[in-house]
C-alpha cells in the first residue's frame, strides 16, 4: 500500500472511529467531525451493547495500530496480573517500543515508529532491537544509533519538529529530544496515558466471548 493510500485510510478509520490516529487525522476531524460516507452526517441509530463493546475494542486496537491477536495475547496478560484488567491493558500496551517513540515524539506516527524498529535504527541500552512489540522495562533507555541520527526522519525529530502535533510528554518518560533519546523512568498509570477509550467495554467485550 502507497503512502498515500495508507494515510487516507487511516483518517477514514478515524472518522469511522471517532479518534485522530494521526496529526493529519486530526486535522480532517476538525473539518469534519463525522463518520466517512454517503450516512455519516446523519444520527447514527442507537447501537447494541455488542456493537459498542466491540467499537470500543477496535478503537483501542487502532490507537496502538496492533492486530487482534496481538490485542488478545496482552488482554490475557492483563486479566492474570493484580489491579483492574482494563488499566492493566492499556499500561501493557503502552509500555510497546512503538509507542513509547511515539509518546517521546522521536516518531510522529506508530507507522513511522514501526519502520524505524524494523529498519534497525532504533537501541534500547545500547542493544539493536527490531521489534516493535518490544516491551520495554522501567530503567531502560531508548535511543536512536549513532550511524542514524544524520537521516532526515531523525533530523527533523530532533529539531522538535513533532512536539507540537504530538500529546504532551506523560510523566513516566524522561526524554532529551536533542539527542534523540527517552527512557522509561516508571511503569505507565492509565490515567495519564494519551489514549481515548472506556477500557470496561473493551473488559466486557472479551468476557462475554
Amino acid at each position: 500500500m502507497s503512502t498515500k493510500s495508507r494515510t487516507r485510510s487511516k483518517t477514514r478509520l478515524s472518522r469511522a472511529l471517532g479518534i485522530a490516529l494521526t496529526p493529519k487525522a486530526a486535522r480532517y476531524l476538525e473539518k469534519r467531525p463525522y463518520a466517512p460516507g454517503e450516512h455519516g452526517r446523519t444520527k447514527r441509530k442507537t447501537d447494541s451493547d455488542y456493537a459498542v463493546r466491540l467499537r470500543e475494542k477496535q478503537r483501542l486496537r487502532a490507537q496502538y495500530g496492533i492486530r487482534e491477536a496481538q490485542l488478545k495475547i496482552a488482554f490475557e496478560e492483563a486479566r492474570r496480573a493484580q489491579g483492574l484488567t482494563g488499566e492493566n491493558l492499556v499500561e501493557i500496551l503502552e509500555t510497546r517500543l512503538d509507542a513509547l517513540l511515539v509518546r517521546s515524539a522521536i516518531a510522529r506516527t506508530t507507522a513511522q515508529a514501526r519502520q524505524m524498529i524494523v529498519h534497525r535504527h532504533i537501541l534500547i541500552d545500547g542493544q539493536l532491537v527490531d521489534r516493535p512489540s518490544f516491551r520495554v522495562k522501567p530503567g531502560q533507555l531508548i535511543h536512536v544509533k549513532a550511524k542514524s541520527e544524520g537521516m532526515e526522519p531523525f533530523q527533523v525529530a530532533a529539531a522538535g519538529g513533532h512536539v507540537d502535533v504530538l500529546p504532551k510528554l506523560p510523566p513516566y518518560l524522561e526524554v532529551e529530544i536533542d539527542k534523540l533519546q527517552a527512557r522509561l523512568v516508571r511503569r505507565p498509570k492509565r490515567i495519564e496515558i494519551p489514549v481515548t477509550c472506556e477500557v470496561q467495554l473493551v473488559v466486557e467485550y472479551y468476557a462475554a466471548r
